[in-house]
């Protein structure tokens, strides 16, 4: 009417990926479990960016945070204690299609898995990688992680443990061909998101540490950084930038720009504040996926036809008799 177009239909995709399509089993994780909140964030990327499925994969070790592919209806595979990695890496190499996230807890990667940790992010293969740190190992029953704080009485450490911890990003940034690396609480939902979305576009091996809260073994471990006066808010144009209700709520920013590779390191020694963003981000790291991929695509044909010619090799001709019979 007057001209007014009454045409009011929406264009949809032809498929269309509901959030519900990539949960899976009821999550088993304690009430409270920070690995709630990251399973949660996971998924509304799966949907927002319309992941097939059928074409995602999420790998894991061991731990708590190893429940992670169970409770994801996408492609999974739930591995050995610290091998988390080279398995994710078995797969993106064979199948460069696919797209690989890996869910790793703190005992899982820093300890077992730590040469494995080290040369995953020397390789720099494009998946993004996730670190759940709760300083403890939680599915084995409070034992003492290498991240876990000096002085902190666990079943294996009745005096204390002895050592200082581990530091995840401090870690990541001196190693060879580091290309992203970010830091963020699991309570911070709308900020992880956002981190682990510009980890999925990142092109490269993307480290992602999550400080993770444990209601079970250390309820209070990380309740003076859950304070807004303990964050450091990372902003840049060539990093995050954040909500205005962000930026209200957590008084304390820095202007990062995560190309300084000097200062992303200083950052991750900080002790006094909780620095969360995008630390470091280098975009012209050669990828090791492009290094050694094949240069033709392998299809079902040429793999038969390689059968056949081996199987040809070793076969016995029947010889036929006089009578016609062989």
């Amino acid at each position: 009417m007057f001209g007014i177009n009454q045409n009011c239909e929406i264009a949809l995709p032809d498929t269309y990926y509901t959030l519900e399509e990539y949960q899976s089993n009821v999550p088993r994780w304690c009430p409270g479990c920070g690995d709630n909140s990251i399973l949660t964030s996971v998924q509304r990327l799966c949907r927002d960016e319309q992941l097939a499925p059928e074409k995602t994969v999420f790998v894991s070790g061991i731990g708590c945070s190893s429940r992670f592919p169970h409770y994801m209806g996408t492609d999974g595979f739930h591995g050995l204690h610290g091998r988390a990695l080279p398995i994710a890496e078995g797969i993106k190499i064979r199948r460069p299609d696919l797209d690989v996230f890996v869910n790793m807890g703190d005992g899982d990667c820093c300890s077992i898995g730590t040469a494995h940790w080290i040369h995953a992010v020397r390789y720099n293969m494009n998946m993004v990688a996730m670190l759940h740190n709760n300083e403890i190992y939680g599915l084995t029953k409070l034992q003492v992680s290498p991240t876990s704080p000096q002085g902190l009485v666990t079943n294996t450490t009745p005096t204390g443990s002895p050592l200082k911890p581990i530091k995840p990003l401090s870690v990541t940034l001196g190693i060879s061909n580091v290309s992203f690396v970010a830091q963020v609480g699991e309570w911070m939902p709308e900020m992880m998101y956002d981190i682990i979305k510009a980890a999925y576009h990142h092109r490269g091996f993307s480290f992602i540490h999550i400080v993770q809260r444990c209601p079970h073994f250390t309820p209070h471990m990380f309740d003076h950084l859950m304070q807004p006066e303990s964050i450091l808010m990372l902003q840049h144009e060539d990093g995050l930038n954040s909500s205005e209700t962000m930026l209200k709520t957590f008084k304390n920013h820095e202007n990062h720009d995560p190309s300084n590779l000097n200062r992303a390191r200083e950052l991750a020694e900080k002790e006094d504040l909780l620095p969360v963003g995008i630390l470091y981000r280098n975009e012209n790291v050669e990828v090791y996926d492009d290094a050694k991929r094949r240069k033709r695509f392998v299809t079902s044909e040429m793999r038969k036809n390689v059968l056949e010619n081996a199987f040809n090799k070793i076969l016995i001709e029947p010889v036929s008799g006089g009578n016609g019979h062989a």
